[in-house]
């Protein structure tokens, strides 16, 4: 029976990628990777195989060759923004730092620090029985912190939009220490505006450098705002503005390294349907050549029993043509089409062939890959049946045992010839083995063995997924678990 040596062999499929289809383009990076400047979907922007996008002033200079991986660089198509159309991608990643967000958590930690930086203080205080307010402690720390919180967003967005890379850290570096002295000018500006702006020994309290609480009128200290720049640059660069541009950077690099993630995930889900495409490609000819000889050794010797199987060709070939893009269908789905071919075999062997359907009432929802069975009972009939003068039977079982399917195609032929684990088939069953281990990896088995009261079968083993409404879908990504999805 399953020793299936078909004369015409049908090759492996040859994949080449010749251009890159972006048509997820708000995916893409929203940067370039070298100058870091913004590139909005509706902007020309430039990619690589890899997903690395590099606006087209960058391209240009690198000779549209990329810097990371040296491959070619490509137009990616510009999109209308999804804020104007209203699309919404379902592929977002699962969090952006957005400005509403970074504003938030700026006056969010600041406001925290401060606060723990006035409790210690003041507990400070209390230990050496200084008597002071808690009020005044916490004005003084908020002067001296909070007044970060308004510029945290403007230095995050900032070190995004000059970013360090490895082809141009010498002249970031200089522009983001650039930064850093503009930093503390701000900060030095915000906290002079406070009633706690530095310490006056005449009056003996803290005071703002452009109001004179004396006189109740505004009055700029111009000197006291170089004093306040040479005490608090040090603090400011080093341990405020600096971690500030190493937490942007990271972030920016890890949501980069989620993108490559989401593409390369999205990449190989997309190869993995072009190949179970493929594969199911090459049996519908399989099934259809071995129907045509069929009707061409009957053509001559029996013209009508021809015309009977042309007939139940069309309407396989129409359910064949329904089915085109499906992948996985239902058991008993798979068993109207398998039905169609075995009453075009009934034509040709007439009362030499037998079949027996014996499917669990459990079973008839389950998923199963579209033309599983086809393949195995064409090989029972072929190897199997055709070998007896007086014809033979199939039998055909399904039974769930709660997480597996286990099918089986018998026959009482002479049996498998080559007593491997894993016979030589030709392309029927070896394009079945490959299509259940691109599905469901491990989580399957196909073996071909001889009974010992002779005959074959051939045992197939798939995790049991039951139908929920509608048409299955199948999680094809390379991390999945073969997740089922319904579509109502």
């Amino acid at each position: 029976m399953l020793g299936e040596k078909d004369a015409a062999q049908i090759g492996e499929p040859n994949f080449r990628v010749n251009k890159i289809s972006l048509v997820n383009a708000p995916n893409m990076n929203s940067a370039c990777e070298r100058c870091g400047v913004a590139l909005p979907v509706d902007r020309i922007a430039y990619v690589c195989s890899y997903g690395c996008t590099f606006c087209p002033t960058c391209s240009s200079t690198m000779q549209n060759i990329c810097m990371h991986c040296g491959g070619g660089l490509v137009s990616r198509p510009r999109l209308p923004l999804a804020g104007k159309s209203g699309g919404k991608t379902n592929t977002d990643l699962p969090w952006t730092f957005r400005p509403g967000m970074v504003w938030g958590l700026s006056f969010g930690v600041w406001a925290f620090v401060a606060l723990a930086y006035a409790i210690t203080v003041y507990q400070s205080f209390r230990s050496t029985r200084e008597h002071t307010s808690f009020l005044s402690i916490l004005g003084l720390q908020s002067s001296l912190v909070l007044t970060y919180a308004p510029l945290t967003p403007f230095v995050f967005a900032f070190a995004n939009r000059y970013q360090v890379l490895r082809n141009n850290w010498a002249e970031r570096s200089l522009v983001l220490l650039a930064g850093s002295l503009v930093f503390t000018v701000a900060h030095v500006a915000l906290r002079s505006l406070t009633p706690y702006a530095f310490w006056d020994p005449g009056v003996r309290s803290w005071v703002s450098a452009v109001w004179d609480s004396q006189a109740h009128a505004f009055r700029i200290h111009w000197y006291m705002y170089r004093t306040l720049f040479l005490s608090s640059i040090v603090d400011d660069v080093v341990t405020t503005y600096f971690p500030i541009v190493l937490i942007a950077h990271v972030a920016s690099y890890y949501r980069r390294f989620q993108e490559r993630e989401l593409r390369t995930s999205q990449l190989q889900a997309q190869l993995v349907k072009a190949r179970l495409q493929a594969l199911k490609s090459q049996l519908q000819p399989h099934f259809l050549f071995n129907t045509l000889n069929s009707i061409s050794a009957l053509m001559l010797t029996d013209v009508k029993a021809a015309d009977r199987m042309i007939t139940r060709l069309g309407d396989l070939l129409r359910i064949s043509l329904e089915t085109a893009g499906t992948q996985m269908t239902t058991l008993s789905r798979e068993l109207e089409f398998l039905n169609c071919y075995i009453e075009i075999e009934k034509v040709r062997f007439e009362e030499r062939l037998k079949v027996s359907i014996d499917i669990a009432p459990e079973a008839l929802d389950a998923s199963v890959p579209h033309l599983l069975l086809q393949p195995l009972v064409d090989n029972a009939i072929k190897h199997g049946i055709s070998k007896l003068a007086a014809g033979g039977e199939i039998r055909i079982l399904a039974t769930a045992d709660g997480t597996e399917l286990h099918l089986e195609v018998r026959d009482n032929g002479p049996g498998v010839l080559d007593p491997s684990p894993f016979p030589s088939s030709g392309v029927g069953l070896r394009i079945t083995r490959e299509r259940l281990e691109t599905i469901y990896g491990q989580h399957q088995s196909l073996e071909l063995l001889t009974l010992p009261e002779g005959g074959a079968v051939a045992r197939v083993s798939v995790p049991l997924h039951a139908r929920m409404g509608g048409h299955n879908n199948f999680d094809l990504s390379p991390d999945s678990s073969l997740t089922e999805t319904t579509e109502s």
